[in-house]
């Protein structure tokens, strides 16, 4: 038995060896584009575009506020005063924007895959990698408190499957989770979710591979708004989220394949992160192998999506990895990078583009007068901002095709189920480290 758990190990290891975890760079702007931070590996860089500065997080205190290991989600709360990121350190970290300071810490059992933060700043939540999310409950807040240490509470599971995505509706009611095995949950958010959100409002189902983005669409004259999901089916997905009834599907596969191959094996374009227009009108589409993004059109009254314009960025082949917007400027901010690429000499890539001209006026019929994509001079406070949020101005062009296949192994790897004998199953549990008290 010895000789076949080393075997196996021996086995397990050279595999790991070969494809070694990167993590995909992600961003996020403050509501009011104040600040942007981008999230690399471990590293999190955040620009103050309001002051024109680079920020150092925590510069006011003494406390070590960096993480350690790679960074798998970050968010601002709706009204920018709350910033949250977390990741395989298994720590959550809830900062205050205004001094970016670290406020609250919070230990978690497993590793962090998203994050999400309630619209009245009450309660963070972030979920695992076994298909847990807690909860925790926010004091009022004082930025010149030394950093407190919170602990979580289950709110609810998924039951040991990797939650992707999560979401609070825009009334609060509800909080949406997506998962990689092709569901989206709809939960009451109760009055007292320490407690756990026991009574589940609807089930979306209709993917047929891991469900990877959910955003919210919504407008004056349809305020509760409908739930959007990207998927690596290839699909878009519009929902009404409180029946769990499937409105609409826009095949972005069929769309991205038939302008831009690139490489990738049986067509197969996965969706890898979407979001939308402050007013609901059009959804931002990034998908696996697409230097450039696709911009969808959505049309509440008739609940229907379709395809508006293919944005290409070839010049770079620039494939975005996280897109953001702001709720009150006319940007799309979007980054390209990876962490852990060890065939370069920096190990946390990123390169960050920026689009305007999103909310011209529908009578404006020059498509390509709308969107427009900026030069880096061109960017908001420009080059400045980006050697902080790049970590440097000069990039080589041949690290992005590198960086591509990285993030799509990376994909593969986390979101994809892997099989096992039953033999390496056994070996794989009784090697397992991560019970409770384990730190």
């Amino acid at each position: 038995m010895e000789d076949d758990d080393s075997t196996i190990a021996s086995e397990a290891n050279n595999k790991e060896s070969m494809e070694v975890e990167v993590a995909p760079a992600l961003i996020s702007v403050h509501p009011a584009q104040d600040s942007v931070a981008v999230a690399v590996g471990s590293e999190l860089r955040v620009f103050n575009l309001r002051e024109g500065c680079p920020v150092t997080l925590g510069a006011d205190s003494n406390e070590a506020c960096h993480h350690k290991e790679s960074i798998r989600a970050i968010r601002y709360g709706a009204k920018g005063k709350l910033f949250v990121s977390a990741g395989d350190d298994k720590v959550v970290k809830i900062w205050a924007t205004d001094s970016w300071r670290c406020i609250y810490s919070v230990p978690t059992e497993k590793k962090v895959s998203a994050v999400a933060i309630s619209d009245n700043g009450q309660f963070v939540c972030y979920a695992d990698k076994f298909g847990v999310v807690w909860v925790v409950e926010l004091d009022e807040l004082n930025e010149n408190q030394t950093p407190v240490q919170k602990k979580g509470s289950p709110l609810l599971a998924h039951y040991c499957s990797i939650i992707t995505s999560l979401e609070f509706s825009p009334d609060g009611q509800f909080i949406v989770t997506a998962d990689r095995d092709f569901k989206i949950r709809v939960s009451m958010f109760p009055k007292k979710p320490i407690d756990g959100a026991h009574e589940i409002q609807s089930y979306c189902l209709g993917h047929t591979e891991f469900v990877s983005s959910l955003a919210f669409i919504y407008n004056q004259e349809f305020p509760q708004g409908y739930l959007v999901s990207g998927s690596g089916d290839s699909t878009v997905r519009l929902w009404d989220f409180t029946s769990g009834l499937l409105l609409h599907t826009c095949e972005v596969g069929s769309e991205v394949g038939e302008q831009q191959t690139n490489g990738t094996e049986n067509n197969h374009f996965a969706v890898t992160d979407l979001c939308a227009t402050p007013d609901g009108s059009s959804i931002f589409v990034a998908v696996q192998g697409l230097p450039g993004i696709l911009v969808l059109s959505a049309n509440l009254s008739t609940k229907t999506l379709s395809v508006k314009k293919l944005v290409s960025i070839t010049e770079e082949d620039f494939i975005p990895t996280s897109l953001s917007t702001s709720l009150t400027s006319d940007f799309l901010w979007m980054v390209m990078g990876v962490s852990n690429l060890t065939t370069r000499d920096s190990s946390s890539l990123a390169r960050v583009r920026v689009i305007t001209n999103l909310n011209k006026s529908k009578e404006e019929k020059e498509e390509d007068d709308k969107i427009k994509i900026l030069e880096d001079k061109q960017v908001p406070c420009g080059e400045k901002a980006l050697e902080k949020l790049q970590g440097s101005l000069c990039i080589d062009k041949d690290v992005f095709s590198a960086a591509s296949e990285a993030v799509k192994t990376s994909m593969r790897n986390l979101l994809i189920k892997k099989q096992y004998s039953t033999e390496k199953r056994e070996f794989r549990k009784r090697g397992r480290n991560d019970k409770k008290g384990k730190r």
